[in-house]
């Protein structure tokens, strides 16, 4: 594990970010917030699969009206995201909102900004500053350009407005769709300021181009203990953000939820179908929610020994293979019965 750079502790419901505690996970869902019943059951998908916080889009009064409903039947906290209508942050704070999102770049202006910081202060809230790279102030684009330096400004602006009427109960994005612009800022603001900062790459494109994306721009600052909450951004299920969010966070050994599968890349030598095993082992365990390090190998080289090192393996051959548990060997089975087999183990072991 790196050194991570302590920050401002702040709440969001009952999850705590920033100050040493864990890299959250977050999502946004993608129904329309004033179809509730479909918000709710999006959600509870998203809670399943690991998700720590909920984003919801507020673009009416209706659709911050309906947060007090989706609050009620979630489990997780939910925030709020506003645009353009500070009334509409006011109004998500009253039906319950853990804390809003805003860009105080399109919300109006200072007194529009004042008015939602009296706002999460009488409601004992939390906010977030959103600067995006398509969103810096025309003033600060003009001597900037788009730059790391410019999203660093505009930010530094709202942090400033907000310290100035005491209040520091936000956290900060930095995003751009630019891996490398993305990084160089939330460098560069960690190296200024001590909030707790959201990392993510905004609109990082459909599920394997978004997840290619992601996990460059999000693993570059998080390596560099840079972070303490974090979003993937798909076009797609939102459930799919969860799950790549939490790859990421166990490949950097921040976190650790469900099962890591370790597989090699397959060669000349592969005695099995080691791709299909693979993927068939993957998902049969996508539910699990104990950590573990289970190992799936083709061939004779380097299997046995991968598999011994893991939670459990399986070590291909000619046709067949070998299960491993805490290393040593506990069953010989054909090809077509392995997952199974590794399944049924699993079930013995109390293993969910």
């Amino acid at each position: 594990m790196f050194y991570r750079i302590n920050t401002k502790q702040i709440a969001v419901g009952s999850v705590r970010i920033g100050g040493g505690a864990p890299v959250s996970v977050q999502s946004m869902t993608n129904t329309d917030t004033r179809d509730t019943e479909a918000t709710i059951e999006q959600i509870k998908r998203l809670e399943e699969a690991g998700c720590e916080i909920i984003r919801v889009a507020v673009v009416d009064a209706e659709a911050a009206a309906a947060i007090k409903t989706i609050k009620n039947n979630i489990n997780i906290p939910i925030i709020a995201d506003i645009h353009f209508d500070h009334r509409l942050a006011i109004a998500s704070f009253e039906s319950g909102a853990d804390c809003i999102r805003i860009n105080p770049g399109n919300i109006g202006g200072e007194d529009k900004c004042i008015k939602v910081i009296q706002a999460a202060k009488a409601n004992g809230k939390s906010i977030r500053i959103g600067v995006n790279s398509g969103s810096i102030e025309k003033e600060i684009r003009k001597q900037y350009g788009v730059s790391a330096e410019a999203i660093v400004r505009s930010a530094a602006e709202h942090v400033r407005l907000f310290e100035k009427h005491s209040f520091t109960d936000f956290k900060v994005s930095l995003k751009a769709s630019s891996v490398n612009l993305s990084v160089a800022a939330y460098t560069r603001f960690a190296e200024e300021f001590p909030y707790p900062l959201h990392v993510g790459i905004t609109e990082a494109g459909t599920i394997f181009t978004g997840t290619v994306k992601s996990s460059a721009g999000i693993g570059a600052v998080l390596s560099r203990g840079i972070g303490d909450t974090i979003r993937v951004s798909l076009t797609g299920d939102p459930v799919q953000e969860v799950r790549v969010a939490w790859e990421i966070l166990k490949s950097l050994e921040l976190r650790q939820r469900g099962v890591q599968v370790i597989s090699c890349p397959t060669c000349g030598r592969a005695e099995i179908d080691l791709i299909k095993l693979a993927e068939e082992t993957e998902k049969a365990l996508s539910a699990f929610t104990t950590p573990l390090h289970i190992a799936v190998m083709g061939c004779p080289v380097n299997g046995p020994g991968e598999a011994r090192e893991a939670d459990y393996g399986i070590a291909g051959g000619r046709g067949q293979g070998l299960l491993f548990k805490k290393g040593e060997i506990v069953k010989k089975t054909e090809e077509k019965n392995l997952l199974s087999e590794l399944l049924s183990i699993l079930k013995e072991d109390g293993v969910k």
